[in-house]
């Protein structure tokens, strides 16, 4: 019990009340269907005097401290996402996950904990969900209860609602930031070491084609982010996604998006297609965020016939592993070709694989840059060129390591020379690297 023989849970059920009163208030006040559609500080400060007011009129003895409280979360249920600003302005945090109105849980430097954000309800979590979704074309409902979508600040949102979810609308953010980590960024978190960044910038700008594989939320997308500002400003650049996420720093690029089936199962336009249509659209480079199933054979051919220097993302949990993920998605797109013949392709296409794992803790690392080869009767031939050895879980929890690198020179290296790339003689020589 409070000291004033209220508790803390009738305490936030008064809250509560009070916010729902006087947000009805305001909406029969205002015509707030046009609210989504205005931007502007002023119009938000002009809606903040109202608020003020009706917090004066409904309840003049709450403390500044509630008040201001009160009178943010009003105008989050106005203007944003309700009580996901809260979570979506905290820099620390870089998944939510909300499993329900009542359990919301998010990440944080690598961990995951329960947060004390709540909604009031499912019709509360489905409103803010709808919200979000209305504003890039998509819908949520019973007949099409799982969605992608993306919020203004780039983060992707995946959700499923009733009856696929059991105990309420459930939602994954995965959150990017209005500024990418950059380069420095990366190697200040020790993600990987100098003479690596030296190897990627260099084979980005001799255009050699490069996979990205790695687990969920294993820094995918913030190293293609990364390596993609290596690309000349003057190249034209077509990036393909399912929800739009990449950040890319180019001024020469054209974004395309797949869009899901309407309500009546038609106007699908599928990753394939917008390969298929991006080959006629004179690209110097191709990059789809991540292949996930026909559209890859479509990534590799488009490798094959003069489009170097594209690159993609794929859920893989090793290079090697990254070719067998490859020839099953495409078998399963209902591409009829021999086995051989799509390692043929892999093999002819792909230059390089960066690996990226999370490992125990939340460290996320380079752990391989693997050089494809060719192929030797039915087997891909790799090798690799840098690697993550892991040495121990520290008294945190954390995994701990070091860099190598394998005494290997690759064998694109007179790609790189050819396009005026330089790297230090002793850049591959075999040796623990310091980072």
């Amino acid at each position: 019990m409070s000291g004033t023989g209220i508790s803390p849970v009738d305490q936030n059920m008064a809250f509560d009340d009070l916010k729902r009163l006087i947000h009805g208030k305001l909406v029969e006040k205002l015509d707030l269907t046009r609210v989504g559609d205005l931007e502007g500080d002023s119009l938000r400060r002009e809606i903040r005097l109202v608020i003020e007011h009706l917090c004066d009129t409904e309840n003049p003895l709450l403390n500044r401290s509630e008040r201001e409280r009160l009178i943010e979360e009003i105008l989050d249920e106005t203007f944003g996402f309700g009580p996901l600003e809260l979570l979506l302005k905290d820099q620390s945090i870089a998944d939510i996950m909300i499993n329900g109105p009542k359990h919301v849980f998010v990440e944080k430097d690598g961990r995951i904990e329960r947060s004390n954000v709540v909604f009031r309800d499912n019709q509360h979590l489905l409103q803010i969900l709808d919200r979000i979704v209305s504003k890039v074309g998509r819908r949520v409902d019973e007949t099409s209860p799982l969605v992608d979508a993306r919020l203004p600040d780039g983060s992707r949102l995946n959700a499923v609602i009733p009856p696929l979810a059991l105990d309420g609308p459930s939602l994954t953010i995965r959150k990017f930031g209005s500024n990418p980590l950059g380069l420095e960024d990366l190697l200040r978190f020790g993600a990987f070491t100098p003479e690596i960044a030296m190897l990627l910038e260099g084979a980005i700008k001799a255009r050699v084609n490069t996979i990205i594989s790695g687990g969920t939320g294993s820094g995918k997308t913030t190293l293609l982010n990364t390596l993609s500002s290596f690309i000349q400003t003057d190249h034209r650049v077509i990036t393909i996604e399912d929800a739009a996420e990449l950040q890319l720093q180019q001024e020469h690029i054209l974004r395309l998006e797949t869009r899901p089936p309407n309500i009546e199962g038609r106007g699908q336009v599928t990753a394939t297609d917008l390969v298929k249509n991006a080959l006629r659209m004179r690209p110097d480079r191709i990059i789809i965020g991540e292949c996930r199933g026909a559209e890859s054979l479509d990534m590799l051919q488009a490798m094959n016939t003069g489009h170097e220097g594209s690159l993609t993302t794929i859920h893989a949990n090793s290079p090697r592993d990254a070719v067998s993920r490859l020839e099953t998605m495409i078998t399963m797109g209902g591409v009829e070709l021999p086995l051989k013949a799509l390692r043929q392709q892999f093999a002819s296409a792909v230059d390089l694989i960066i690996q990226v794992n999370r490992l125990q803790g939340g460290p996320r690392k380079v752990t391989h840059i693997t050089e494809v080869l060719n192929m030797e009767q039915d087997t891909v031939i790799m090798q690799d060129i840098f690697l993550f050895i892991q040495d121990g879980i520290d008294a945190d929890g954390r995994a701990f390591g070091h860099f190598e690198a394998t005494g290997v020179r690759p064998a694109f290296m007179d790609r790189l020379e050819a396009a005026g790339v330089r790297l230090p003689s002793n850049l591959f020589a075999n040796r623990v690297l310091q980072g």
